[in-house]
């Protein structure tokens, strides 16, 4: 594909269906709004996945998440080997706009997960004075919301997504 200046990457004729597909899931509006989701999807999720991968924040790092979620949660690696990407790769490039809607996506339904598996039986409410057993769900409820928003919407005015189509 010959590049001209002031051209995006991928302009041109969308000639065969995986790149009608590729562009199709990259394609957004100018919308000026969406940074602001994107920023603050990205900078909640990042400690969660900086924390699996490299220990930060208190975190277990990699060798003792992979431990944890194979051995006592019993989830296959492969599933953790993903569910890390998404916190913490995932996580960078949705406050880039780098892929917004598959990373929005992965990111919804981790923490989906996450919730069903962890806190529904601890109620709404986040456990802010220590009466409950755990953490509520709510949290996740306005996670899931934002990431949905993403998926619908995509990376909006300020994304490489926008760049790039």
């Amino acid at each position: 594909m010959k590049l001209s200046p002031g051209r995006p990457l991928f302009y041109g004729d969308w000639q065969n269906e995986e790149d009608r597909m590729l562009k199709a899931l990259l394609r957004t509006d100018g919308s000026k709004g969406t940074i602001f989701l994107r920023l603050a999807l990205g900078s909640v999720m990042f400690p969660h996945g900086a924390q699996k991968v490299l220990g930060l924040f208190g975190g277990p790092g990699y060798e003792k998440t992979m431990e944890i979620f194979t051995t006592k949660m019993h989830f296959p690696e492969y599933a953790v080997i993903l569910l890390m990407i998404t916190e913490f790769a995932g996580s960078l490039c949705v406050a880039a706009g780098l892929f917004t809607r598959i990373f929005s996506l992965a990111i919804g339904i981790a923490i989906a997960l996450c919730a069903y598996l962890n806190h529904l039986q601890n109620g709404f409410f986040m456990n802010w004075f220590g009466n409950q057993k755990g953490e509520g769900f709510e949290f996740h409820i306005l996670v899931v919301g934002i990431a949905l928003a993403l998926v619908v919407k995509g990376g909006g005015a300020f994304s490489i997504d926008r760049k790039l189509v």
